[in-house]
């Protein structure tokens, strides 16, 4: 009778930790996936930005391609 109680002890700590474990997994990855939803939107309205400005104004795209080029350390 102890053994039988011990494992149906074991099982419940088991299945406690589990829910935790996989609750808290699935929180983080649907923050992360929220993240990277917001970050697609901003790209795309950034990019649209930059194509208008392309089309309507390139000396001024110009301007910014420079502005935001990387810089040779050497």
């Amino acid at each position: 009778m102890r053994t039988f109680v011990t494992v149906a002890l074991v099982a419940l700590a088991g299945w406690i930790a589990l829910k935790i474990v996989f609750g808290v997994a699935g929180g983080m990855v649907g923050l992360l996936l929220s993240l990277a939803w917001l970050a697609l939107k901003v790209l795309l309205v950034v990019g649209l930005v930059y194509w208008l400005l392309s089309v309507f104004s390139p000396e001024t795209a110009r301007k910014m391609r420079e502005t935001f080029k990387p810089q040779n350390p050497s």
